[in-house]
Parts: C-alpha cells; sequence; structure tokens
C-alpha cells in the first residue's frame, strides 16, 4: 500500500521554527518529486516546495530563504525545515510525491497541521 506519513506539525510562535518530515513506503519514491503543499482555511492548496530525486529544489516565492527542502533516497524521506515562521504560514501542510507517465500521479499524506501564533 502506497502511503505518505508525516510528524512534526504543532504549535510554534512567530520567529521560531519547526521542521516537519515525511516517510514515503509502498512505491519507488526514487522515481519521484517530492515536495510540500499546504492549505490554509478556506483557501486553495498551494506548492510550497519540491524537489526532485537528483536535487534541483523550488520554493514558493513567499517562503524562499526561510524554508528548506531536503530528501534522503535511501530512507524514502522528505523533509522542510520551516524557519522564520510568519503567522501567514499557519496551514496544514502535505507531502506529495508525483511523476509524469502517462498522465500525473500524486501521492499524498494525510496532512499535518501548523499553527503560528504567539
Amino acid at each position: 500500500q502506497v502511503t505518505l506519513v508525516e510528524s512534526g506539525g504543532g504549535l510554534a510562535p512567530p520567529g521560531g521554527s519547526l521542521t516537519l518530515s515525511c516517510q514515503a513506503s509502498g512505491f519507488s519514491s526514487s522515481g519521484y518529486i517530492m515536495g510540500w503543499f499546504r492549505q490554509r482555511s478556506g483557501e486553495k492548496r498551494e506548492l510550497v516546495a519540491e524537489v526532485a530525486s537528483a536535487g534541483n529544489p523550488t520554493y514558493a516565492e513567499s517562503v524562499k530563504g526561510r524554508f528548506t527542502i531536503s530528501r534522503d533516497n535511501d530512507r524514502s524521506t522528505v523533509s522542510l525545515q520551516m524557519d522564520a515562521l510568519k503567522t501567514e504560514d499557519t496551514a496544514v501542510y502535505y507531502c506529495n510525491a508525483n511523476r509524469y507517465g502517462w498522465g500525473r500521479t500524486d501521492y499524498w499524506g494525510q496532512g499535518t497541521q501548523v499553527i503560528v501564533s504567539s
């Protein structure tokens, strides 16, 4: 069974830090782009960061310089280091794996809540 399991969400103050982790299983994650999306309450889901198997990370403009994505293909994990958190970062964060081939394939985690508040 294909699964993506997130961990590390929680409450942090503005200016604080959190690290999100995602464990993939049930598929060859090294063949997929992996990343993080987030969805604020009442808003559309948006890309935060993603990285291909060999590197080349990309970031949403709103998080550049504050968030860092990394992956470990041997452990089938992807992480998101979030620093200098802002209240606007409050959202449910979802781990994602995707690739193209006979159309786009997406796998999603269950989501982990991040709340940035004083």
